[in-house]
C-alpha cells in the first residue's frame, strides 16, 4: 500500500465509507501482532530467550514507532561524540534493503556522516557485534534502530521520538505505527524528542508528560534538526543564507516526509512544488526525469532532496543536469538539556550502566 495513503487510512482522514471497513481488519490484525510482541518481550524480560553480550560498551538508538523520527542524525551525533573522544567506533545496522556488496540509503548516509566510524550491515546484529570488534577493533558500539532488536544486550537504550508524530495515532501497527505498546518505554535510560522546534511548547509539555507517566525519572532531552546549508553534485555548497527565497522543488521517501518539507520552508525558501515517495523507495532515471519535469512546470530554480535520498540518486544525475541540484545537510542539536543525557553516555562508556 502506498505510504502516503497508508498514513490517511490511520489517522482516520479517509472516508469513513471506505475508512472505517479498513481500519477494522488492520485493528484485528494489531490486536494479534501485539499478543506476539507481548509474547516476545516477555520472553526476554524473563531470560527465557537469550541475551548475548560483547566485551565493549553497546549504545541503542530506536524509537517506538515506524518511520521518520529522526534516529540517523541522533547516531551521527554519538558517533562523533566517541570520535572526539579518540574512540573507535562501529555503527551496527541492518540495511534496509541492502544489496550484497553494496550499501542502502542509511548506512551510505552514517558511512559519509562518520568517515570514522566502521559501518556495519548485518541483520544478525550480535554476529555484527562480533564482526565490529574482531575486525575492526571497535572500542564502542551505535545499534542504529535496536530497541527491539533485544537479543544484543546493551548498556544503554536511547529512545528518539518525532515531536510531529509522538506516539504513532495510538495503535499498534497495522492499525497505528507503533513496534511495541507505549510501556516499552520502561525499559530505555534516555528519550530524545526530536523536531522539538517543529511543535508548540505545550505539544512538548504533553509529549514529556505522557512519557514520565510511564517512567517517571526518564532523562529527556529535547532535539532539533538544524539545516547548515545545501550539498551539490560537485561538492559545492550553498549557505544558508543564500537558500532563502529560492524556488525549490523538493523530493523525498522518508516515514515522515512533512517535517523535511517544513524545515526546507524553515529555511526562508520558496517551495514551489513537492513529491513524497514511500520510505526507502528506490529511485531509477525516469523517476528523476519525472522529477525534472515537474520542477520546471512549477518555476523552480534548484532541487532538493535528503541526506538519506541522495546517496540513491547521485548515480542517476546527468552529467549536466536540468536543475541545480543538492541535499539539504542537517545536524542534530540540543536545546541545552542534554546534560543527564551525556551523563548518561558517560557512564555506559565507563561501564557503570548494567547491562539489559
Amino acid at each position: 500500500m502506498d505510504q502516503q495513503l497508508y498514513r490517511k487510512l490511520v489517522s482516520r482522514q479517509v472516508a469513513p465509507v471506505i475508512g472505517t471497513p479498513v481500519r477494522v481488519v488492520l485493528l484485528l490484525l494489531s490486536w494479534l501482532y501485539g499478543a506476539i510482541v507481548r509474547v516476545r518481550n516477555g520472553l526476554y524480560s524473563r531470560r527465557w530467550l537469550s541475551v548475548h553480550s560483547v566485551d565493549v560498551p553497546v549504545l541503542c538508538v530506536g524509537n517506538l514507532t515506524t518511520g521518520g523520527t529522526g534516529k540517523t542524525p541522533l547516531v551521527v551525533w554519538l558517533a562523533r561524540l566517541f570520535d572526539r573522544k579518540d574512540l573507535r567506533v562501529a555503527v551496527l545496522t541492518r540495511g534496509y534493503k541492502a544489496r550484497q556488496g553494496t550499501l542502502s540509503d542509511e548506512p551510505a548516509e552514517l558511512a559519509s556522516a562518520c568517515p570514522g566510524a566502521a559501518v556495519i550491515v548485518n541483520a544478525d546484529r550480535v554476529a555484527g557485534a562480533d564482526e565490529a570488534v574482531r575486525n575492526h577493533g571497535a572500542q564502542v558500539l551505535l545499534m542504529d534502530d535496536g530497541f527491539q532488536h533485544r537479543r544484543l544486550a546493551r548498556n544503554l537504550d536511547i529512545v528518539a521520538i518525532d515531536a510531529t508524530l509522538p506516539f504513532g495515532y495510538g495503535r499498534l501497527l497495522p492499525a497505528g505505527l507503533l513496534r511495541e505498546p507505549l510501556r516499552g518505554l520502561q525499559r530505555a535510560h534516555a528519550v530524545v524528542i526530536t523536531r522539538s522546534d517543529q511543535v508548540a511548547e505545550e505539544q512538548l509539555d504533553r509529549i514529556e508528560t505522557r512519557i514520565l507517566q510511564i517512567q517517571p525519572e526518564l532523562p529527556i532531552a529535547r532535539a532539533i534538526h538544524a539545516p547548515v546549508g545545501a550539498r551539490c553534485l560537485d561538492g559545492s555548497e550553498i549557505a544558508l543564507e543564500q537558500l532563502k527565497g529560492r524556488n525549490v522543488f523538493a523530493f523525498c521517501g522518508l516515514g515522515n516526509p512533512n517535517a523535511f518539507l517544513r524545515t526546507i520552508e524553515g529555511c526562508g525558501c520558496v517551495l514551489a512544488g513537492s513529491q513524497a515517495f514511500n520510505d526507502h523507495h528506490d529511485y531509477t532515471s525516469r523517476c528523476l526525469a519525472d522529477i525534472y519535469d515537474k520542477s520546471w512546470s512549477c518555476g523552480a530554480d534548484l532541487v532538493l532532496t535528503t541526506t538519506k535520498d541522495w546517496s540513491k540518486i547521485v548515480p542517476l544525475i546527468p552529467a549536466e543536469p536540468p536543475l541545480p541540484t543538492a541535499f539539504l545537510a542537517v545536524e542534530l542539536r540540543f536545546g541545552g538539556g542534554d546534560k543527564p543525557l551525556t551523563t548518561l553516555i558517560e557512564q555506559a562508556v565507563a561501564g557503570t550502566i548494567r547491562n539489559l
